[in-house]
């Protein structure tokens, strides 16, 4: 595809999210078999607040890393249909997580 722009993601920040994601896989592991053991509610849901905090923060990274990767590059270059669409694709991520 011409003026299509992929980067890879940073490895600093690839090793970062992986470790969370393998953090989350456990917790949420440990909250099936909460479910599984009939624990109180209150107790599952606040496992899954915190399954849920540290999702948002892989996400935070994804990101973080994406806008100074891909949208950097993009707002840099000469492309402007690629600028174009780094930017609504940002302002779509925004208005699907409201």
């Amino acid at each position: 595809m011409e003026g299509l722009i992929i980067k890879t993601m940073n490895q600093e920040k690839k090793k970062q999210i992986l470790k969370r994601m393998n953090y989350l896989s456990g917790h949420l592991e440990g909250v099936k078999k909460m479910i599984e053991k009939d624990k109180y509610c209150i107790d599952i849901i606040e496992q899954n607040r915190g399954v849920m905090s540290a999702l948002c923060k892989v996400n935070e990274i994804i990101l973080e890393n994406h806008l100074n990767m891909c949208v950097t590059e993009a707002i840099e270059g000469k492309n402007e249909k690629e600028k174009e669409k780094k930017v609504e694709e940002i302002i779509k991520l925004f208005r699907c997580s409201k």
